[in-house]
């Protein structure tokens, strides 16, 4: 005897037309918002959808309607907290104007970036957000952006691609974090980020990823007339994992003149290098000054809290959705690159230098 299926099987606009007493085309009409529907019929055939449960098929309402009431993002690392953080924020807003959200991570890869663009294209999302991978290899975001779906760019800017972006203004807050190291006595401030773009170390502007170099162009307005040094050997790139990143603090930490405070570029990093200290038996601040990029909870549980450049993450992230959504209603957003600000948490991680080894 063959097992019963008990899985209900779906409602279709046909069921619905047949419990409102309407045609097909009429119930497809009033469930679509679309055509010529007087308001008895619409409220009618409402009432039936609800009593059925009626579940729309969104593939062929976008194919009807052109639209799929979905708009996709592009992030390089989920787990990063900022992207995680910025994720919840464009999903909030996204959610309260009706829209889903289909996420998609590239792990800071171009060649998974052109994929993922390709892949949601195809999906029919409505629009784009992505944070690029790279400022140098845009061809893709450029074609997509020829086919008129709408695309804001988080937390990056790409120079000659004409659309909306959401950034922090964070060299105003990174000058500010190294001003308040020289005047506690470091002449020595290096810098670490994950940035895979430029080689290993600083070879000058501009950088593949805009928020690293708005990051570091901050450091280097407060070290002229300091007496700190802007020295290359001091700022590296590649940080991309737990390994690179204490190879990256051991070099650094071994120099003949050696770095004593260091600035990590983002919660990540920031992770990666304090464990690299505590490996090397190195504490914050009595060996090593510390600042780090971003705003994560777990800052203040570190003995003693960090200091950091806070930013505005979760804002970030709604902002980047109410762009996309201004355009999605073919209205122009009040600023073509809209930036919010970064601040200054001066915890207790900053020290003073410690005195070199006599011998």
């Amino acid at each position: 005897m063959g097992r019963s299926n008990n899985r209900r099987r779906d409602v279709t606009v046909a069921d619905v037309a047949r419990l409102a007493g309407v045609s097909k085309a009429t119930a497809s009409r009033a469930l679509g918002g679309y055509g010529a529907v007087s308001e008895a019929v619409r409220k009618r055939v409402s009432a039936a959808a609800a009593e059925l449960d009626y579940r729309p098929n969104e593939l062929a309402r976008s194919m009807n309607t052109g639209r799929s009431r979905s708009m996709g993002v592009i992030v390089g690392d989920i787990e990063n907290a900022y992207f995680g953080l910025a994720m919840r924020g464009i999903s909030d807003a996204a959610k309260s104007a009706g829209y889903d959200v289909i996420l998609a991570n590239t792990s800071e890869s171009v060649d998974a970036e052109i994929d993922a663009v390709k892949v949601l294209l195809d999906k029919r999302v409505d629009g784009l957000i992505v944070a690029p991978a790279s400022a140098y290899e845009t061809d893709h975001l450029q074609e997509a952006h020829a086919t008129g779906r709408p695309l804001v760019l988080l937390d990056r800017r790409v120079e000659g691609l004409d659309v909306p972006s959401v950034e922090v203004d964070i060299a105003p807050a990174a000058q500010a974090a190294t001003a308040q190291l020289i005047h506690s006595g470091h002449r020595r401030i290096a810098f670490i980020s994950a940035l895979t773009t430029d080689g290993e170390s600083f070879t000058g502007f501009p950088l593949g990823v805009s928020s690293v170099a708005d990051r570091l162009d901050g450091i280097l307005r407060a070290l002229p007339g300091s007496g700190a040094e802007s020295s290359t050997e001091l700022i590296r790139f590649g940080a991309t994992n737990r390994e690179s990143t204490r190879r990256i603090v051991e070099e650094l930490l071994a120099l003949p003149d050696p770095a004593t405070a260091l600035l990590a570029s983002d919660s990540l990093v920031a992770m990666n290098v304090l464990l690299a200290l505590r490996e090397l038996g190195l504490g914050v601040p009595d060996d090593v000054s510390f600042v780090a990029f971003d705003d994560f909870t777990w800052a203040e549980l570190i003995t003693p809290p960090l200091t950091m450049v806070s930013q505005p993450i979760y804002e970030v992230g709604v902002a980047a959705a109410e762009t996309l959504l201004l355009l999605l209603r073919n209205e122009t957003p009040e600023e073509q690159r809209r930036r919010l600000v970064a601040q200054l948490v001066n915890l207790e991680s900053i020290g003073r230098p410690r005195s070199p080894d006599p011998r």
